[in-house]
């Protein structure tokens, strides 16, 4: 069954919202209707759709004011803009800002279809779809966290260009992933993805490894040796940490990227390469590049385009998902059943800091798995493959008041919509985190669908 592409549909005129919104429901969208631009962001953290349209002119934030808030956290998500103050200049103003389209009000409703239309086909999630139904270029990362959506949108973007790619993120957050991610939404999906650790290979090595080398170019070369960026011909080359590339190294790589040739050690014959790079490391490359440890023209070579990939603390109502998939991987492929963790354990697991991001986390699920005896993971097990480490959830009085919906919205969304749950984590009774519910406007029961088809 085809899923109906889903809208944002933001007014503060309640009849027009109704009516706009039972006309999109007719045409076979999935409409969620928001009747303010905050109320807009609070739905945009339960549920990202495919496209926003919104009134322009609104009470508190307006509707270009609620696009510069989408566009600091979804960059790739279109904003389509209705009002019946439209001026030349608010549409050319609008548009230069990024915004995808702009109509005044009263609007042909063909015409609004058509706009959305198109808007819906350079949304990335089109590509998500068709991708995820023939079962594809994302499988592997798992993950139901509004930011990571927004990070695959951007990245399934991107992989319509051959720009090169530039992904910084924490030691285990899967920037290998996301990397061979771009490259099974490319058009060089049917062609090699090849991946090397900067830091792992020796220098003396590294230049070898990357470009190639000649029969009896140095002492133990008794065969010639075509070199990674040959491999990856016609494909993706992944080059990871490459901040602890030599300096003298990253001269000869970026010498590759301009003229498209590599020259093996101990050759003199360029040979041709078309490869595609993507490149990552988790050091803060600027102060690299301060130190002199890093060069900026090639710096500015590899990021054409820059993905950040959130931590797993950012992300933390991906930890249940995560934990049970790796447990029934496991599971499966060990012949030992082990259905679940116990409710002791999964907080304990939705609470640790994680400095290892999902390395780490999949390291505790291998070592509970390994000592568990029963068909349920114990809080025990999960405690000492944790050593103790673990951050007990803020209390709600701590929160500064600025920061109090998102902190409601992440327990929820930690808790998949349990209230109780939800409460106990806050230190607080249920009555009482009603009371803030309904002062934040959340309603638990969006939190109960699942994100992750």
């Amino acid at each position: 069954m085809m899923m109906k592409k889903s809208i944002l549909l933001v007014d503060d005129d309640r009849d027009l919202l109704r009516l706009l919104s039972m006309r999109l429901d007719a045409a076979g969208y999935d409409v969620t209707t928001a009747e303010s631009g905050e109320k807009a962001m609070l739905a945009l953290s339960m549920r990202r759709p495919q496209l926003v349209i919104t009134d322009l002119r609104m009470e508190g934030m307006d509707g270009l004011g609620l696009f510069e808030a989408i566009h600091k956290k979804h960059t790739a998500l279109p904003v389509l803009i209705l009002t019946a103050h439209g001026t030349i200049p608010d549409a050319i103003d609008a548009t230069n800002r990024g915004v995808f389209g702009f109509l005044t009000k009263p609007f042909d409703s063909k015409h609004l279809l058509d706009q959305i239309e198109r808007a819906m086909s350079v949304s990335s999630n089109d590509q998500n779809d068709a991708s995820n139904s023939q079962g594809s270029w994302r499988e592997e990362i798992i993950t139901r966290s509004p930011a990571m959506e927004d990070l695959l949108n951007q990245a399934a973007l991107v992989a319509r260009s051959d720009a090169s790619v530039f992904i910084h993120g924490e030691s285990g957050t899967g920037k290998e992933l996301l990397a061979k991610a771009i490259h099974m939404a490319s058009a060089r999906a049917a062609k090699e993805f090849v991946a090397l650790n900067c830091a792992a290979i020796p220098e003396h090595l590294l230049e070898s490894e990357l470009f190639g080398h000649a029969k009896g170019a140095f002492t133990g070369a008794s065969s010639s040796y075509e070199g990674l960026f040959q491999s990856a011909n016609e494909g993706t080359l992944f080059l990871d940490e490459i901040g602890d590339m030599p300096v003298n190294l990253q001269a000869k790589l970026l010498r590759v990227l301009q003229e498209r040739q590599v020259r093996p050690v101990g050759s003199t014959r360029p040979i041709p390469v078309d490869v595609r790079i993507i490149s990552a490391t988790h050091s803060n490359i600027d102060e690299e590049m301060a130190a002199g440890n890093f060069r900026e023209d090639l710096y500015y070579r590899l990021n054409v385009v820059r993905l950040e990939i959130p931590s797993l603390a950012e992300r933390r109502q991906d930890i249940p998902l995560l934990a049970n998939h790796f447990l029934n991987r496991l599971s499966k492929d060990s012949g030992k059943e082990v259905r679940a963790f116990s409710p002791d354990a999964l907080e304990l697991l939705m609470t640790a800091s994680w400095p290892g991001n999902v390395r780490q986390l999949k390291n505790v699920i291998e070592q509970s798995f390994a000592l568990c005896t029963t068909s349920v993971v114990p809080a025990n097990l999960v405690h000492k493959a944790l050593r103790g480490k673990t951050n007990e959830v803020m209390p709600l009085t701590d929160a500064k008041r600025l920061f109090e919906r998102d902190y409601l919205v992440n327990l929820l969304q930690v808790t998949s919509g349990n209230v109780s749950q939800a409460a106990r984590l806050a230190n607080r009774n249920r009555t009482e985190f009603y009371k803030l519910l309904h002062r934040h406007h959340i309603d638990p029961q969006h939190f109960k669908v699942s994100r992750n088809a």
